[in-house]
């Protein structure tokens, strides 16, 4: 497997909407993690980019694109 996140879009309620797939792929399990907890502001958690195939903020926090794809929901 080796999906690549061709876009992301901020959602609310900390869930970003993942184009590959299209789906919704939930942060919320991740937000007390080390690596994640700024992402607890919204304005830094609405600055997701795609970045070499999957998601990635300012701090360099990121997800292995596998995980985006197999934890999102899909919509479509």
């Amino acid at each position: 497997m080796n999906p690549r996140v061709a876009d992301v879009k901020p959602e609310k309620n900390y869930t970003l909407h993942i184009w590959f797939e299209e789906g919704i792929f939930d942060v919320k399990p991740y937000l007390d993690f080390e690596m994640f907890e700024p992402l607890k502001d919204i304005d830094f958690f609405n600055s997701v980019r795609p970045m070499h195939g999957t998601i990635q903020w300012a701090n360099e926090a990121d997800f292995c694109p596998d995980t985006v794809y197999l934890e999102s929901v899909k919509t479509k």
